[in-house]
């Protein structure tokens, strides 16, 4: 297995399930489960018992392996040297089981659909654009900019209307973009993250060759996922673009004064994605949008930029739901959270975060009070 010489190196110190200044829990999996084996550093201990055949494999241990959301907490807080390396480590145990035949059931759902749809909703890949039907979205051709939607944008109903918002505000502000439609192809994030390095490797190698074909330099992502999988992975595989997840593009248009919003008066706090925050430090682009339109007041919840808590869909569990729900879930906790700030939006920056804590607020009755909203429909 790779990173296999790190195992040992872990001494299961706990930092790694901390916030910064130790106020809080902030892995995902071990603050619902409260079992040492779901923190990072029983995990670390878990996977070499396992290689060394001290633990069998077992439908516990793939949940145990598949419940890590990848947020990436224990890389900013390790107080190891290899601490930038641990996400990578679990990614790595997750390949094993892969190669071994041994993982989960709804695993192996999502990624068989993704083999054989294209994407994990079962869905006709000539259904990608439908959600820009109607609002003048053009198939790139040399624009300036390919807008690169993914599978949630392009097939989940509440990400569709994410979508369209920031189509609506790029064509406010005169960019020049194009989308790819039935030409998309996924981009692979969530299967590199549960361990198929193989299948990852055909779908980013697609998306490549579509891109170099079309002469495409600069890529916007609706996703920190997929800004993730183009940004960071596509480079190994040669695929080299200049990408910016679509806040920092909406955060430039402001500062040149080519976006202007109606003022409001409401009190507004933001969630931080992990892909766009931890794995990518992008935290001030939303902050900015948000703090743009006049009247809005910014509330910053107790856990936030490198702290912020997870919403639970990161790694693949937006589709398997390993993780679970229930009032001790990620999304619900955060949302609690949001509520604690007496703020009338949540704010998001990312289609699975939207979906995960548009569900908690409804689990947790408080749809009423805290709305959640993408920083690109506030500018709307």
């Amino acid at each position: 297995m790779e990173y296999e010489e790190l195992l040992h190196r872990c001494f299961r110190c706990g930092y790694c399930k901390l916030t910064n200044d130790y106020y809080a829990i902030n892995c995902p999996p071990y603050r619902k489960f409260r079992f040492e084996t779901f923190s990072p550093g029983g995990r670390m201990w878990l996977i070499r018992a396992w290689l060394n055949d001290e633990v069998k494999t077992s439908e516990r241990l793939g949940e145990i392996l598949y419940s890590c959301a990848t947020c990436g907490n224990c890389m900013e807080h390790c107080v190891m040297k290899f601490k930038d390396d641990l996400v990578r480590v679990f990614m790595s145990a997750r390949a094993e089981m892969v190669d071994r035949g041994l993982i989960p059931p709804l695993v192996r759902d999502y990624l068989k659909n993704i083999y054989v749809n294209g994407n994990p909703y079962k869905r006709p890949e000539n259904e990608r654009a439908l959600w820009a039907k109607g609002i003048g979205v053009e198939t790139y051709n040399e624009q300036e900019y390919l807008f690169y939607i993914g599978c949630v944008g392009s097939y989940d109903e509440r990400a569709q209307k994410i979508a369209g918002a920031v189509s609506q505000v790029f064509q406010k502000a005169g960019v020049s973009f194009g989308i790819l439609g039935s030409d998309e192809n996924c981009d692979g994030n969530e299967v590199k993250a549960l361990g198929e390095n193989g299948l990852f490797e055909y779908l980013a190698d697609g998306n490549i060759k579509v891109f170099d074909k079309l002469g495409i330099k600069k890529i916007i992502t609706l996703s920190p996922h997929g800004f993730n999988a183009i940004k960071n992975l596509y480079p190994a595989m040669g695929g080299h673009y200049e990408v910016w997840h679509y806040t920092q593009i909406i955060a430039e248009l402001i500062a040149e004064g080519r976006l202007k919003s109606v003022p409001k008066e409401l009190s507004v706090t933001y969630h931080d994605p992990c892909y766009l925050g931890r794995h990518n430090k992008v935290y001030e682009a939303p902050r900015l949008i948000i703090e743009s339109v006049p009247g809005i007041r910014l509330v910053e919840m107790e856990q936030n930029r490198e702290d912020a808590l997870c919403c639970g869909g990161g790694g693949g569990n937006f589709f398997t739901d390993i993780l679970g729900g229930g009032p001790e879930s990620p999304a619900r906790i955060r949302v609690r959270q949001a509520c604690k700030t007496g703020a009338d939006i949540l704010a998001v920056a990312c289609p699975q975060c939207a979906k995960m804590l548009e569900d908690a607020s409804r689990a947790e009755g408080i749809e009423e009070h805290l709305k959640v909203m993408d920083a690109a429909e506030l500018i709307l």
